[in-house]
């Protein structure tokens, strides 16, 4: 894993190598070398001065260590970048080394670097939210009869089905798949504005080279540079807390559900996954903890970068460069939550039968308001209510089950028929339009998941 350790709960291999020293420099030299080649077939600096530049563009030959401590100096990576690119096209070719950058500003290869890494993480991401949804609408039709407790304020309620409660989760993530890709769209555009966002410098050809630019990178080109305008990062930033959250919210269901004293659930087990350094019997929920730790993490991160949106005139002060960092914590969080969710989906246990248990440990009460609903319908509600309240205080008291206390009092079982208290506690009985609304879950989902290929197919 490229990580260091402090990042080891922060990120993946494939994030990390992406956000790497030699990956982010290429994509600094990707913007430099097609800059040249389209000045120069717009005949603004010599074709030889871009055959160089792009000969010269190796991001092994650039000392990153040195670019960085540089950073420091300048107040953006871009200027000591730039100098260690035209010494390297220098030791070549002299008077190419002067048409390095040629109009452009440190933001415009910063930002432009930053998306094109933004656009090979949307890949990562997609792949991972495939992965999830898979297993998410395998496990939502596979436990489509599978009751269990409804819980509501952490306490027993009604029941639902397991299926259910997968089909929401699934629901959630992929209209959270949707905005992500809508704010990939928004974001994946090219920057280039030169010193004001003017691109004075290139006279009159400046909207014709960021045109060609915007092509040559695969690219969209937005109607104007955006340099102090963050509203596309924004978006996506907040896509991903959104994302962070939907993911965090399945990951603490798993996570309650796996107690040991509830145990209706438990994480996929695997020589070095979950283990305790000092208790042998524990199966820890590694996936959901990186999970949640990622979902306590990215809020603050987003607020980090809506409050660097205020940037000052036509380039900040401290706004712009406060960026760089939080968002790559932020893609690489969200990318290390969806592969835990993933892989803790792929392999998820259900243990029905303690699903049952659970259920049947309630003693009854959680059909209460089936109860209600029942005997309201001759005495009215506030008098049903009343009763039902009493039968499940002496239920509590006595510990006994809750429809051999309603049986054994004529004011509620003179009121109810006694085949309908006795099949009171079938839960099958009280799931209401849980089945309907699974169904309209997977069904959404899936026609959100079409449009979004048909989408994908066509910009290809």
């Amino acid at each position: 894993m490229a990580a260091r350790l402090m990042e080891s709960l922060a990120t993946t291999a494939p994030l990390a190598e992406l956000f790497s020293d030699a990956t982010v420099l290429q994509a600094m030299l990707e913007f430099e070398v097609a800059l040249a080649r389209v000045e120069a077939r717009l005949k603004i600096i010599p074709r030889s001065a871009a055959q160089a530049i792009s000969s010269a563009a190796n991001p092994g030959r650039l000392d990153a260590t040195q670019i960085a401590a540089g950073t420091l100096g300048s107040g953006t990576p871009a200027a000591p970048f730039v100098r260690a690119l035209t010494e390297l096209v220098r030791s070549q070719n002299a008077t190419a080394a002067g048409y390095v950058h040629w109009g452009a500003t440190s933001q415009d290869v910063c930002d432009t670097a930053l998306v094109l890494l933004l656009r090979k993480a949307q890949g990562i991401f997609e792949s991972d939210l495939r992965r999830l949804e898979k297993a998410l609408h395998r496990l939502a039709e596979k436990h489509r009869s599978t009751v269990m407790l409804g819980r509501t304020l952490m306490q027993p309620a009604p029941p639902v089905t397991f299926g259910l409660k997968a089909a929401g989760w699934l629901g959630s993530i992929r209209r959270s798949h949707q905005r992500l890709a809508s704010s990939f769209d928004q974001a994946l555009v090219l920057q280039f504005g030169g010193a004001s966002g003017t691109l004075a410098s290139l006279g009159q050809q400046g909207r014709d080279v960021a045109q060609a630019l915007a092509k040559e990178l695969k690219l969209a080109c937005p109607e104007a540079p955006w340099h102090a305008h963050r509203d596309r990062l924004a978006e996506l930033v907040c896509a991903c807390g959104v994302l962070t959250g939907s993911l965090g919210k399945m990951a603490r269901d798993i996570g309650l559900l796996a107690q040991h004293e509830v145990a209706e659930l438990a994480e996929p087990g695997a020589p070095g996954r979950g283990g305790s350094s000092t208790m042998p019997h524990k199966q820890n929920p590694v996936g959901s903890a990186a999970t949640l730790a990622v979902a306590q993490r990215v809020p603050g991160l987003v607020a980090s970068f809506l409050s660097a949106m205020v940037q000052e005139h036509e380039r900040a002060l401290g706004g712009w460069q406060a960026e760089w960092p939080v968002v790559s914590e932020v893609v690489q969080s969200t990318g290390l939550a969806l592969v835990a969710m993933a892989e803790t989906a792929e392999g998820l246990t259900v243990d029905e039968y303690r699903m049952q248990a659970n259920l049947e440990a309630a003693h009854g009460l959680i059909f209460a308001e089936r109860a209600a609903m029942l005997l309201a319908q001759t005495l009215g509600r506030e008098p049903a209510h009343d009763l039902i309240k009493q039968a499940a205080t002496r239920t509590i008291a006595e510990q006994r089950n809750f429809t051999q206390v309603l049986l054994e009092m004529p004011e509620i079982s003179d009121h109810v028929g006694l085949k309908e208290l006795r099949d009171l506690e079938n839960p099958q009985h009280y799931l209401g339009s849980a089945e309907a609304f699974r169904k309209a879950l997977l069904r959404t989902s899936a026609s959100a998941g079409t449009r979004r290929i048909s989408s994908l197919s066509k910009k290809r």
